[in-house]
C-alpha cells in the first residue's frame, strides 16, 4: 500500500485493481517525520532524498511535499528537540552542585541512546559540514540551547563560555560514540562515561575558568558587526 497526495491510500486486489481512498492522519505525518529522522541521521542532510524519506514512510514523494513543502522544511520538522529544557535544567540542578557534571553527561548519554531520538540528533550532527541550516542549529544547540540554560541557572559569571566549553566538549564525546565508533567509548555504559567525563564538564560549568575577559559582547567572526 502506498498514500499519496491528498490524503489517499491505494489499495490493491487479488486482480490488481486500486481501490479505497481514506483521509491523511497525524499517523501519516509522523510516519514521515520518523523517516526523515532515520534518512537523515544515516546520510545527512545532501545524501538524503524526499524520495527515499517517501519509501521508508509508505507514502508517495508527493504526500511529503504535500506535508511539509521543501526538503529543507522537512529538515527543520524532524529536528525539533526532543527535550523540555525547562523541566530538565532543575532536574539537572537539584542535587549537590559536586556531581553535576556527571548528572549532565548521564542524562546527555542516556538521551542519545534512546532508538526514536537518536536519529534526529545524529541528523544534525552530519548535516552541519554541509547545511548551513544545520550548521546554524548546531551552533545554537552549544551556545544557545540546554548547554547555556543550565548555564545561567548556575548563575556564575561567564555562563556563555561556560555553556559551549561543555557542549563542544560533550559534542566531540558523542562524535567518537555514535558517529566515528570509537572503542571503548562506544560500548561503555552511559554511567561510566559520566563518571569519566563529568568531573571536567562541571569544571567548565561551575569551577574556576580563570580570567577569560569580558565575553558579553563578543561576536563569532563570521556574524556582521551590529548597525
Amino acid at each position: 500500500m502506498t498514500e499519496v497526495a491528498g490524503g489517499a491510500e491505494l489499495r490493491q486486489t487479488s486482480a490488481g485493481r486500486r481501490t479505497g481512498r481514506r483521509p491523511g492522519s497525524e499517523d501519516t505525518r509522523g510516519r514521515i517525520l520518523a523517516a526523515a529522522r532515520a534518512a537523515f541521521g544515516e546520510r545527512g542532510y545532501e545524501g538524503a532524498t524526499i524520495r527515499d524519506v517517501a519509501a521508508r514512510a509508505g507514502v508517495d514523494a508527493a504526500l511529503v511535499h504535500h506535508y511539509f513543502g521543501t526538503k529543507q522544511q522537512l529538515f527543520l520538522a524532524a529536528s525539533e528537540f526532543p527535550v523540555d529544557v525547562a523541566e530538565v535544567v532543575p532536574r539537572l540542578l537539584a542535587g549537590p552542585r559536586e556531581g553535576l557534571g556527571e548528572r549532565f553527561v548521564r542524562f546527555v548519554v542516556e538521551l542519545w541512546d534512546r532508538p526514536e531520538v537518536r536519529p534526529l540528533l545524529m541528523g544534525i550532527v552530519r548535516s552541519a559540514s554541509t547545511d548551513p541550516v544545520a550548521a546554524g542549529m548546531m551552533r545554537r544547540l552549544l551556545a544557545e540551547g540546554p548547554f547555556l540554560a543550565l548555564a545561567r541557572a548556575i548563575d556564575l559569571p561567564d555562563a556563555r563560555l561556560r555553556a559551549t566549553l561543555a557542549g563542544t566538549q560533550l559534542m566531540g564525546l558523542l562524535m567518537a560514540r555514535y558517529v566515528i565508533l570509537v572503542e571503548p567509548i562506544a560500548t561503555m555504559l552511559p554511567v561510566e562515561l559520566a563518571t569519566a567525563v563529568g568531573p571536567t564538564i562541571e569544571r567548565y560549568l561551575v569551577g574556576d575558568l580563570g580570567d577569560p575577559g569580558d565575553l558579553g559582547d563578543r561576536r563569532p567572526a563570521s556574524a556582521p558587526p551590529a548597525r
